[in-house]
């Protein structure tokens, strides 16, 4: 079945134009507040996701990070702006759901481990963003 623009559900909290262009999605990633990626990624992704993405033990975080009462450490800020230019790019093409199972599941491309676990170990985002691509090009 073909994808039609009314099936792709944008990411919660972001515009529909900022998840269909990806200079736009890089741009939002860049500058949009901590709190706003973290309450976009808890929405799609869920606190204990997007704990493991950020190396931080305490899911409870993430929530403090979006409602703007704690600040993410500067590791942990970076790796959660990388999952969030990524979760766009899949957002162009795929919904909410599809979103959160490709960064829990098992991708080829990263020798079956899952994208999210991926970017918890390594410092480098790169081979998560060319497996996401590659998922949206391929499926």
């Amino acid at each position: 079945m073909a994808r039609t623009p009314e099936t792709v559900v944008p990411l919660p909290g972001t515009s529909v134009g900022a998840i269909r262009d990806p200079d736009r999605s890089r741009d939002r990633a860049v500058r949009a507040p901590i709190a706003e990626i973290s309450g976009v990624l808890q929405d799609v992704l869920g606190q204990r996701l997007t704990a493991t993405i950020a190396r931080v033990n305490d899911p409870k975080a993430v929530g403090a990070w979006a409602r703007g009462t704690r600040t993410p450490h500067p590791e942990s800020e970076r790796r959660l702006r990388a999952a969030f230019q990524i979760a766009a790019v899949l957002g162009q093409h795929e919904g909410p759901g599809t979103v959160r199972a490709w960064f829990m599941g098992m991708d080829p491309e990263l020798d079956d481990q899952a994208p999210a676990e991926v970017l918890a170990q390594n410092e480098d985002p790169r081979p998560v963003m060319r497996a996401a691509r590659t998922f949206v090009a391929h499926g």
